[in-house]
């Protein structure tokens, strides 16, 4: 049994960034935390692994899309209730810490910096396949390594280069997808002059054998396919502490995240079944962004979504490397990870901690060149399922968060999980059944992911429970 947690006092350190004694600084403007929280949902995995659910669920696809973003709705609003209530570079994890135990904040802390780390390697690799094919003079891995380099040093040069870059990278997809649907909206209902658009309509939702061609089960098939798009919409809880209002931040994240997912996830995919039929060969071929596009008689379709892809593989590999790098920063800081983790530069920069999370990309990327069938396959399965766990562990964190924070600090619950602890316990149960389900899916890989995913978190929890006993032991024999 842990000892009662209690809330961390936020004190004033270097830039002010609400956490104690942290050398980070406020350098993220609120524009950029805007447009951080507005484009961190938007992963290249929505344009990318949307064909995929298409293709298993029809139409039907949009209901799995309804019900994981009805999910990651709730898991941020009981991140959002903790976060406000105290702002952390090391978000849910330092959250478990206090709520759970030094076991827990260690293991999801870990765990999700290794998520972050594999998947470097893989938008390295997929903006590398793009950029060989507009210039095949520079070879692939050449691509994967320039892009690799010019993003660390955004990164080492301060949080405001991050936050600058992401502005933009996260605008471009921004302004793409709302024209996507603006104009696929309006050749849905036929209201696009000059564009022929003669097979697209209402009607492609239940003609083609219906809403669910494929039955009910297909719903949940889908929500297996994609589930993981959806991950880095905890990304704003993490940049909170270094913007000039922390609480503020976290709330005005925590309140828009309704209407980012209905908006960018629900209505994009809505107008692509809309545009064509579901079982339409072109998107198998094309996939489904290019091939609605393409519907549309919209010249060099393909060559546009490619820069749309590629600017959604840069933000996620800029967001990727801060995320790693500050869940890093945050072991550091607690202990659970080398001091010089902690160690920042004189712009508040936590080098150390952005240059191993590198070098592990880089070592990951080298991986998915060399041994893509085997290591590298085994990273990406191992990882898969870190960001349900990571769910999970929010769901349980907040349960006792609230409790703790209703005890010490009632004026910091500025925002509140609805209908507490109901929804709370329901999230979990639903994201329990989503494990359980992938565990019977063998088509998809879904049971590999998450026996590899288990395998890897036991690993991490046998080295935390250890760690925490000796640290147990250090501590009583400094008594005596």
């Amino acid at each position: 049994m842990t000892s009662q947690p209690t809330l961390t006092k936020a004190e004033d350190g270097p830039g002010k960034p609400g956490e104690p004694g942290s050398g980070l600084q406020a350098g993220l403007k609120n524009r950029h935390l805007s447009m951080i929280a507005i484009g961190g949902v938007i992963g290249a995995g929505l344009f990318v692994g949307s064909s995929s659910g298409i293709a298993t669920a029809g139409p039907g696809i949009l209901l799995s899309y309804a019900l994981v973003g009805t999910l990651v709705v709730l898991v941020m609003r009981m991140l959002g209730e903790m976060s406000a209530a105290n702002p952390t570079s090391g978000s849910f994890s330092a959250h478990a810490d206090r709520a759970l135990g030094p076991w827990a904040g260690f293991s999801i802390g870990w765990l999700y910096w290794f998520f972050w780390v594999v998947v470097l390697a893989v938008e390295a690799t997929a903006g590398a396949k793009i950029l060989e094919g507009w210039i095949p003079a520079v070879p692939q891995w050449g691509w994967a390594l320039i892009v690799m380099v010019v993003l660390t040093a955004t990164n080492l040069a301060s949080v405001g280069s991050y936050g600058e870059f992401e502005f933009w990278f996260a605008g471009i997809k921004v302004v793409a997808i709302a024209a996507f649907i603006v104009v696929g909206g309006l050749a849905v209902f036929g209201v696009l002059p000059g564009v022929d658009s003669e097979q697209a309509g209402l009607a492609n939702l239940t003609e083609h054998s219906g809403f669910l061609p494929n039955g009910a089960g297909a719903i949940l098939t889908g929500v297996l396919l994609v589930v993981f798009s959806f991950m880095g919409s905890e990304i704003p809880t993490l940049a909170a502490g270094e913007s000039e209002d922390p609480q503020r931040a976290v709330t005005k994240a925590t309140n828009s995240i309704i209407w980012r997912i209905a908006v960018f996830y629900l209505g994009s995919i809505f107008v692509v079944v809309a545009l064509l039929p579901w079982d339409s060969q072109s998107i198998v071929d094309k996939g489904s962004y290019v091939a609605a596009l393409d519907s549309l008689g919209i010249a060099n379709a393909g060559q546009i979504m490619n820069f749309i892809v590629l600017t959604s593989v840069l933000s996620c590999l800029n967001s990727g490397l801060y995320t790693a790098s500050r869940m890093a920063f945050s072991l550091g800081q607690r202990g659970d990870a080398p001091g010089a983790f902690a160690r920042t530069t004189a712009r508040g920069v936590p080098r150390t901690a952005i240059l191993v999370s590198v070098v592990f990309g880089f070592v990951a990327v080298f991986f998915n060149y060399e041994f893509p069938d085997s290591v590298f396959l085994f990273l990406v399965n191992s990882s898969g399922a870190v960001a349900l766990f990571v769910w999970l562990v929010i769901c349980f964190s907040q349960l006792r968060m609230r409790k703790i924070i209703q005890a010490e600090a009632p004026e910091k619950l500025v925002v509140r999980m609805w209908l507490f602890p109901y929804l709370t316990w329901a999230a979990a149960a639903v994201i329990v059944f989503v494990l359980g389900y992938m565990l019977t899916d063998t088509e998809h890989n879904g049971r590999t992911t998450v026996l590899l995913s288990l395998l890897v978190a036991a690993l991490v929890l046998v080295v935390a429970v250890v760690k925490q006993k000796v640290t147990a032991r250090k501590a009583l024999a400094g008594k005596d």
